[in-house]
Protein backbone atom coordinates (compact mmCIF):
# COMPACT_ATOMS: atom_id res chain seq x y z
CA UNK A 1 0.00 0.00 0.00
CA UNK A 2 1.34 3.43 -0.93
CA UNK A 3 1.94 6.08 1.74
CA UNK A 4 -0.85 8.33 0.46
CA UNK A 5 -3.28 5.39 0.38
CA UNK A 6 -2.52 4.65 4.04
CA UNK A 7 -3.11 8.30 4.96
CA UNK A 8 -6.35 8.44 2.98
CA UNK A 9 -7.62 5.14 4.42
CA UNK A 10 -7.03 6.25 8.01
CA UNK A 11 -8.40 9.77 7.37
CA UNK A 12 -11.57 8.46 5.69
CA UNK A 13 -12.46 5.88 8.35
CA UNK A 14 -13.29 7.50 11.69
CA UNK A 15 -13.52 4.12 13.46
CA UNK A 16 -10.09 3.09 12.18
CA UNK A 17 -8.58 6.48 13.08
CA UNK A 18 -10.01 6.14 16.59
CA UNK A 19 -8.73 2.58 16.91
CA UNK A 20 -5.15 3.36 15.86
CA UNK A 21 -5.20 6.33 18.24
CA UNK A 22 -6.65 4.50 21.26
CA UNK A 23 -4.62 1.32 20.91
CA UNK A 24 -1.37 2.38 19.19
CA UNK A 25 -1.37 6.15 19.92
CA UNK A 26 -0.89 7.08 16.24
CA UNK A 27 -2.90 9.95 14.80
CA UNK A 28 -2.75 12.04 11.65
CA UNK A 29 -4.26 14.88 13.69
CA UNK A 30 -0.97 15.35 15.55
CA UNK A 31 1.25 15.88 12.51
CA UNK A 32 1.95 19.28 14.07
CA UNK A 33 4.14 17.43 16.63
CA UNK A 34 6.75 17.46 13.85
CA UNK A 35 6.34 21.10 12.92
CA UNK A 36 9.20 23.55 13.20
CA UNK A 37 12.90 23.13 13.63
CA UNK A 38 13.29 19.57 12.30
CA UNK A 39 15.44 18.62 9.32
CA UNK A 40 17.63 15.78 8.16
CA UNK A 41 21.41 16.29 8.31
CA UNK A 42 21.62 14.79 4.79
CA UNK A 43 19.43 17.59 3.42
CA UNK A 44 16.73 15.17 2.27
CA UNK A 45 13.19 16.58 2.59
CA UNK A 46 11.25 15.74 5.74
CA UNK A 47 7.44 15.78 5.87
CA UNK A 48 5.54 15.46 9.18
CA UNK A 49 2.64 13.05 8.76
CA UNK A 50 1.43 12.03 12.23
CA UNK A 51 2.09 12.22 15.95
CA UNK A 52 1.60 10.21 19.11
CA UNK A 53 0.33 10.87 22.62
CA UNK A 54 3.82 11.53 24.05
CA UNK A 55 4.60 14.38 21.65
CA UNK A 56 6.54 12.11 19.30
CA UNK A 57 6.32 12.68 15.56
CA UNK A 58 6.29 10.50 12.44
CA UNK A 59 7.92 11.85 9.28
CA UNK A 60 8.10 10.74 5.67
CA UNK A 61 11.71 11.15 4.48
CA UNK A 62 13.06 12.03 1.06
CA UNK A 63 11.73 13.39 -2.19
CA UNK A 64 8.04 12.91 -2.90
CA UNK A 65 7.52 9.30 -3.93
CA UNK A 66 4.89 6.60 -3.60
CA UNK A 67 6.68 5.04 -0.62
CA UNK A 68 9.17 6.87 1.59
CA UNK A 69 11.02 5.83 4.75
CA UNK A 70 9.21 6.67 8.01
CA UNK A 71 11.27 8.27 10.75
CA UNK A 72 9.93 8.38 14.30
CA UNK A 73 11.22 11.15 16.58
CA UNK A 74 10.48 10.74 20.26
CA UNK A 75 9.76 13.72 22.49
CA UNK A 76 12.81 12.66 24.50
CA UNK A 77 15.41 13.43 21.81
CA UNK A 78 15.95 10.18 19.94
CA UNK A 79 14.91 9.25 16.42
CA UNK A 80 15.20 6.41 13.93
CA UNK A 81 13.63 5.00 10.79
CA UNK A 82 10.95 2.45 11.70
CA UNK A 83 9.68 1.40 8.27
CA UNK A 84 10.44 1.52 4.54
CA UNK A 85 7.07 3.17 4.09
CA UNK A 86 4.01 4.13 6.11
CA UNK A 87 2.36 0.73 5.54
CA UNK A 88 5.37 -1.13 6.95
CA UNK A 89 5.69 1.27 9.90
CA UNK A 90 2.01 0.79 10.81
CA UNK A 91 2.28 -2.99 10.39
CA UNK A 92 5.14 -2.95 12.90
CA UNK A 93 3.21 -0.73 15.32
CA UNK A 94 0.03 -2.79 15.02
CA UNK A 95 1.66 -6.22 14.93
CA UNK A 96 4.14 -5.85 17.78
CA UNK A 97 3.04 -5.46 21.38
CA UNK A 98 4.63 -2.21 22.52
CA UNK A 99 7.20 -1.61 19.77
CA UNK A 100 8.63 1.15 21.99
CA UNK A 101 9.45 -1.38 24.71
CA UNK A 102 10.90 -3.82 22.16
CA UNK A 103 13.40 -1.06 21.36
CA UNK A 104 13.88 0.28 24.88
CA UNK A 105 14.68 -3.15 26.31
CA UNK A 106 17.05 -4.12 23.48
CA UNK A 107 20.40 -4.21 25.26
CA UNK A 108 21.65 -1.51 22.91
CA UNK A 109 20.17 -3.03 19.77
CA UNK A 110 20.78 -6.75 20.29
CA UNK A 111 18.12 -8.64 18.31
CA UNK A 112 18.29 -11.65 20.68
CA UNK A 113 17.59 -9.36 23.66
CA UNK A 114 14.73 -7.80 21.72
CA UNK A 115 13.35 -11.31 21.13
CA UNK A 116 13.42 -12.03 24.87
CA UNK A 117 11.64 -8.72 25.49
CA UNK A 118 9.04 -9.61 22.85
CA UNK A 119 8.30 -12.91 24.63
CA UNK A 120 7.59 -11.05 27.89
CA UNK A 121 5.47 -8.45 26.10
CA UNK A 122 3.40 -11.13 24.34
CA UNK A 123 2.82 -12.86 27.67
CA UNK A 124 1.82 -9.57 29.31
CA UNK A 125 -0.49 -8.65 26.45
CA UNK A 126 -2.37 -11.95 26.64
CA UNK A 127 -2.81 -11.55 30.40
CA UNK A 128 -3.74 -7.87 30.55
CA UNK A 129 -5.48 -7.11 27.24
CA UNK A 130 -6.91 -10.22 25.57
CA UNK A 131 -9.03 -7.98 23.30
CA UNK A 132 -5.95 -6.51 21.67
CA UNK A 133 -5.74 -9.41 19.22
CA UNK A 134 -9.22 -8.49 17.94
CA UNK A 135 -8.21 -4.81 17.62
CA UNK A 136 -5.09 -5.87 15.73
CA UNK A 137 -7.18 -7.96 13.31
CA UNK A 138 -9.70 -5.15 12.79
CA UNK A 139 -6.98 -2.61 12.02
CA UNK A 140 -5.11 -4.99 9.71
CA UNK A 141 -8.32 -5.82 7.83
CA UNK A 142 -9.26 -2.13 7.45
CA UNK A 143 -5.79 -1.35 6.09
CA UNK A 144 -5.64 -4.50 3.90
CA UNK A 145 -2.54 -5.69 5.76
CA UNK A 146 -1.38 -9.27 6.04
CA UNK A 147 0.46 -9.02 9.35
CA UNK A 148 3.64 -11.05 9.58
CA UNK A 149 4.34 -12.93 12.83
CA UNK A 150 5.71 -10.73 15.64
CA UNK A 151 9.25 -12.20 15.36
CA UNK A 152 9.38 -11.22 11.66
CA UNK A 153 8.11 -7.71 12.42
CA UNK A 154 10.70 -7.42 15.19
CA UNK A 155 13.46 -8.30 12.72
CA UNK A 156 12.19 -5.66 10.29
CA UNK A 157 12.08 -3.03 13.03
CA UNK A 158 15.62 -3.92 14.14
CA UNK A 159 16.90 -3.70 10.55
CA UNK A 160 15.27 -0.32 9.93
CA UNK A 161 16.46 1.27 13.18
CA UNK A 162 19.96 -0.11 12.57
CA UNK A 163 20.06 1.51 9.10
CA UNK A 164 19.06 5.02 10.23
CA UNK A 165 22.52 6.61 9.95
CA UNK A 166 23.86 8.44 8.02
CA UNK A 167 21.02 9.37 5.64
CA UNK A 168 18.30 9.88 8.23
CA UNK A 169 20.08 11.62 11.10
CA UNK A 170 17.56 14.08 12.53
CA UNK A 171 18.40 17.62 13.62
CA UNK A 172 16.17 19.89 15.68
CA UNK A 173 17.10 23.56 15.59
CA UNK A 174 20.50 22.46 14.32
CA UNK A 175 21.17 20.07 17.21
CA UNK A 176 21.36 16.32 16.50
CA UNK A 177 18.84 13.95 17.92
CA UNK A 178 20.24 10.70 19.27
CA UNK A 179 20.26 8.54 16.13
CA UNK A 180 18.79 5.44 17.64
CA UNK A 181 15.76 4.29 19.53
CA UNK A 182 17.65 1.28 20.92
CA UNK A 183 17.64 1.45 24.71
CA UNK A 184 20.43 0.03 26.87
CA UNK A 185 18.23 -2.11 29.09
CA UNK A 186 17.73 -5.86 29.26
CA UNK A 187 14.43 -7.51 30.25
CA UNK A 188 15.93 -8.30 33.67
CA UNK A 189 15.65 -4.56 34.49
CA UNK A 190 11.86 -4.95 34.58
CA UNK A 191 11.01 -6.64 37.89
CA UNK A 192 7.74 -8.03 36.46
CA UNK A 193 9.73 -10.04 33.90
CA UNK A 194 11.93 -11.98 36.32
Amino acid sequence: MLDQEVIETVAADADLADLVWRVWHFTLERAHNGAGGFRLASGLPLTPVAGDWTGGAFFLCGETAAIRPVLYASSEGSAAVIGRGLAEALQIMIGLPSWHDCLGYSGGGDLAVMGATLAFLLRDEQASDPGLADHRERAARALSFDLAPPAVLLGRLHAMVSATRPDFELLCDGEPYESTLFGPWHPSRNSAWR
